[in-house]
């Protein structure tokens, strides 16, 4: 189940940096919180522009280190709030999580979907 504390995280300007690892070693990359969406089966959606390295890597390797946070969320010691996620990612270029991303996002040329292995609260 994801947390309460990062849906409203979600809903707050902010940068999420997407760590992945290919054959050639790690790659990061980086969207917007308010790009985030969850699927009825509590996927992850980012929607991906270009994300090719990334793409390449998850290919090679699923997994995924996903973080992101705000200060305007209250945390666990006061003002600001993150989280760490782990998770299972795939590219998604057709069918309904795809459309579902195209309705909102016309300049996506793909769908990241994650599969959230956990979720922890960083700060």
């Amino acid at each position: 189940m994801i947390p309460e504390k990062l849906k409203e995280i979600m809903k707050q300007d902010g940068v999420v940096a997407i760590a992945t690892l290919g054959a050639d070693g790690p790659h990061m990359v980086n969207t917007w919180n308010s790009y985030l969406r969850i699927s009825p089966d509590e996927r992850l959606f980012i929607p991906a522009g270009f994300m090719h390295k990334t793409e390449a890597n998850v290919a090679y390797n699923p997994d995924v280190l996903i973080t992101l946070g705000s200060s305007k969320v209250e945390g666990l010691h006061g003002a600001g709030a993150g989280f760490l996620i782990k998770g299972k990612a795939t590219f998604v270029t057709s069918g309904p999580d795809f459309d579902f991303m195209k309705e909102t996002f016309s300049w996506l040329r793909a769908t990241l979907a994650v599969t959230i292995e956990s979720a922890t609260q960083t700060w």
